[in-house]
């Protein structure tokens, strides 16, 4: 049987590139986007456009595309991420700069660990998870308290306190919706076939976006007093961008990464895509980046890190990187005579997994010989 040859190295760099800087962009374009898009109507034609051509997509690879059980499902979740969240975020961007709320959205961790009812004990039985969870707090009040005690007219600085209010009730939505798709999964059916492909159910996710808002901006009026001929030509690329990079591709690449990557190394975007917002809106945008908001941004960052720390180490990733460490610290400890045989312990992790027990039982041996010269 012939192996699989492995992702090149390009390709997987490519990948993560996407996932970092194209998410992180999406706040940067969708802020730009409504200097001509009413907040609805830019929902609608960017959801609408990137479910018409990821379904098409899907149609041509031949994915079955239609189920019952798992299109209520995959509407019933984008209704929750890729609208509540969704709106919240584009509506927010009208009165706050793209950077706040890219801060508030890597937040989101917090909702997690307070929603999933299912993993109660597990972390609030864990120093870091709750030291991570007071952080993050702090690190949310922190934006709060700039809006509150910042110069600049009443209604502007209500204005501002609402938006974020929104935000972060959006951010709950999404949350909501990742622990329902999570523990409404039914192994059975994904087992017998009858569930679909996750890029169906994505394109379903943005049908429902697409369809809500459609309806949302129809009735609120807004597509009743768009002008397109008015739109700028670089709104119109923001938003084809928002369609296709933002959503289909970046998306693509993070399912992609998740099959070849691991899972926690792949979820360093969270760490990376507020970090791209903030530079863009510091260089692109009219907004001042704030020396709080950079605090805050570090605040939520490590409360983030503190809050899934027990997954990173426990990651395979995290135990290699030990374990070598471990490995090089006794190979310049030891004497000269020993060294061939330290380099003999590091190429073990070569060896087939059929025969790693027994090696790693000589490998404590060897590493014993070592100490005891």
């Amino acid at each position: 049987m012939k192996e699989k040859s492995s992702p090149a190295i390009a390709s997987i760099i490519f990948a993560y590139a996407v996932v970092y800087v194209v998410w992180g962009s999406t706040f940067f374009f969708i802020e730009k986007a409504l200097h001509s898009f009413p907040p609805f109507v830019l929902g609608s034609i960017r959801f609408v456009i990137a479910s018409m051509l990821l379904m098409g997509y899907c149609w041509m690879k031949g994915y079955k595309l239609f189920n019952k059980a798992a299109v209520k499902q995959a509407l019933f979740v984008g209704f929750l991420l890729l609208f509540i969240d969704m709106a919240a975020i584009i509506w927010s961007e009208q009165y706050i700069s793209s950077g706040i709320v890219s801060i508030l959205s890597a937040a989101t961790a917090i909702w997690f660990i307070i929603f999933d009812k299912r993993k109660w004990k597990e972390n609030f039985s864990s120093p870091t998870i709750v030291l991570g969870l007071i952080l993050g707090f702090i690190g949310v009040m922190m934006l709060f308290a700039e809006q509150i005690f910042i110069a600049i007219p009443e209604e502007e600085k209500s204005q501002n306190i609402i938006a974020m209010l929104v935000l972060t009730f959006g951010t709950i939505g999404w949350t909501i919706g990742s622990l329902y798709s999570k523990y409404s999964k039914k192994p059975d059916q994904e087992e017998s076939g009858e569930d679909l492909n996750v890029m169906v159910k994505t394109a379903w996710q943005m049908g429902i976006a697409g369809f809500a808002f459609s309806t949302v901006a129809l009735v609120n009026g807004e597509y009743a007093n768009f002008q397109p001929a008015m739109v700028a030509i670089e709104d119109w690329g923001a938003i084809v961008y928002l369609a296709i990079f933002g959503s289909i591709l970046a998306f693509s690449c993070y399912l992609w990464l998740l099959q070849i990557r691991p899972a926690t190394e792949v979820s360093t975007y969270a760490y990376v895509n507020p970090i791209v917002a903030l530079v863009l809106v510091h260089f692109f945008s009219d907004h001042y980046v704030t020396q709080l908001q950079i605090i805050g941004l570090a605040v939520v960052l490590f409360s983030v890190l503190l809050m899934n720390w027990n997954l990173y180490s426990n990651s395979k990733l995290y135990k290699n990187y030990k374990r070598k460490k471990r490995l090089l610290k006794l190979r310049n400890m030891a004497p000269k005579s020993s060294i061939p045989r330290i380099v003999e312990v590091v190429e073990f992790g070569k060896s087939d997994k059929k025969d790693r027990t027994k090696s790693d039982n000589k490998i404590k041996n060897k590493e014993k010989d070592i100490i005891a010269e």
